[in-house]
């Protein structure tokens, strides 16, 4: 399959272990997906009808703890790309610290087609496909792509329903009356901004001078406009797929936000012109925020990139292929690994304080986000300069997995693995 998700993840770590000089048996062993979940649920419409649908659960890597990851509803799901995203939630988990292993899971789906009745017995299906095989020190699921916090409290009373206990900390993202933490839903959002403000002030740039297009307007990329405009950014477009909405002289963040949320379009606002949904990939901008599918940018489409610099905010926005093309061009790419951790960072605090029954308030949330998050751009830009004196053509990717993927074999070492 064309920019298969799989073999970019592969790829990407292949290019890391020869930097590292892994032995063939160490690096075999983190190609393998450790345990991968497959079925077909069955769910009854409204109609009468029964409807079945491909899921899965991909488990990747447990040396540094219990898989995370979350659950995607999407008609473009494939057994594939739910692997790459469990391996990629392995470094992801080890670039900042967080004693997790990767996994991740998805339903072939479009949510809109489905009833609010529906979309529950999807969701109550899917959980008892993986009951078996998740829990609080096993594997531990979250919201993503077109799921959320509702979802996560369906699936969480379906799981205590079949265990007969409560366990709020088997699945994050919940509603805060279930044991979710306060800062969670925007938190991936916040957590990029964080690395966005890192990333500056490494430019030496002022905030204001900083032009931004982010593509996607979902929760992920929604959020960390919404944040990046009120810490002084110039966010001159956003996109969702149908329209990008453009101002050469900065958009009001607040005022889009409040206008999609309304209308479930940029049609019509007075703030901004409307170009086709792809124009925002091209657009004459400091820094491109991808923050919708993998494969964004691609080989077929990396030339017209005409931005200085990238923050991935989506999970494997660029393909290998098209990050040799802009690497080329000195277009550093802030990796997914470390820009869009803060989901799973503020999804490790729900877990702590599930298990310890005891609830923080948004500032300490926030706080703690952003602790480490600058800890852990500090540790890649550190890496980064490390790489960089042994070879010119070194990236941001290169040092993030550097670390996670020596974080990771440590911990099978100290297993006892050869």
């Amino acid at each position: 399959m064309k920019n298969n998700p799989l073999e970019s993840a592969k790829q990407q770590l292949l290019d890391i272990a020869k930097i590292l000089e892994l032995d063939k048996k160490t690096v075999d062993r983190l190609l393998k997906i450790e345990n991968l979940v497959s079925g077909e649920i069955s769910v009854k419409l409204d109609n009468g009808r029964i409807q079945k649908f491909k899921a899965w659960r991909s488990q990747h890597n447990s040396a540094c703890g219990p898989y995370k990851g979350g659950i995607r509803f999407h008609e473009g799901v494939t057994v594939e790309e739910v692997q790459a995203l469990s391996m990629w939630m392995t470094w992801k988990t080890a670039v900042v610290g967080i004693p997790y292993g990767g996994g991740k899971g998805g339903v072939v789906v479009n949510p809109k087609n489905l009833s609010k009745s529906e979309l529950q017995r999807l969701s109550r299906a899917y959980i008892k496909l993986i009951a078996e095989h998740i829990g609080s020190d096993k594997d531990i699921p979250a919201p993503d792509v077109n799921t959320n916090a509702e979802i996560m409290g369906w699936m969480l009373d379906e799981y205590e329903k079949i265990v007969g206990r409560k366990e709020p900390g088997v699945l994050t993202g919940k509603p805060l009356e279930l044991g979710g933490s306060k800062g969670r839903t925007e938190a991936t959002g916040l957590g990029g901004s964080y690395v966005l403000d890192s990333f500056v002030k490494k430019l030496k740039k002022q905030k204001k001078n900083v032009s931004i297009a982010v593509q996607g307007f979902g929760n992920v990329g929604s959020y960390f406009a919404k944040f990046a405009y009120k810490n002084g950014y110039k966010i001159v477009a956003v996109s969702d797929s149908k329209n990008t909405l453009y101002n050469e002289k900065g958009l009001n963040i607040d005022k889009a936000f409040d206008y999609k949320a309304a209308n479930d379009t940029f049609k019509g606002f007075p703030g901004g012109k409307l170009l086709p949904a792809e124009a925002v990939l091209s657009l004459n901008v400091d820094i491109l925020v991808p923050a919708a599918l993998e494969n964004a940018v691609n080989e077929e489409n990396v030339s017209k990139i005409n931005a200085r610099h990238i923050l991935e905010m989506a999970n494997g926005p660029v393909t290998p292929r098209a990050e040799e093309v802009l690497t080329a061009k000195k277009i550093l790419i802030l990796p997914d690994v470390l820009a869009n951790a803060g989901g799973v960072v503020v999804s490790y605090f729900e877990w702590v304080q599930n298990l310890q029954n005891y609830y923080w308030e948004k500032e300490e949330v926030y706080a703690k986000l952003k602790k480490l998050m600058d800890k852990a751009f500090a540790s890649v830009w550190s890496e980064f300069e490390r790489l960089s004196k042994v070879s010119k053509k070194s990236t941001l990717r290169q040092a993030a997995y550097s670390l996670a993927v020596q974080k990771v074999v440590g911990a099978m070492k100290a297993r006892g693995e050869n």
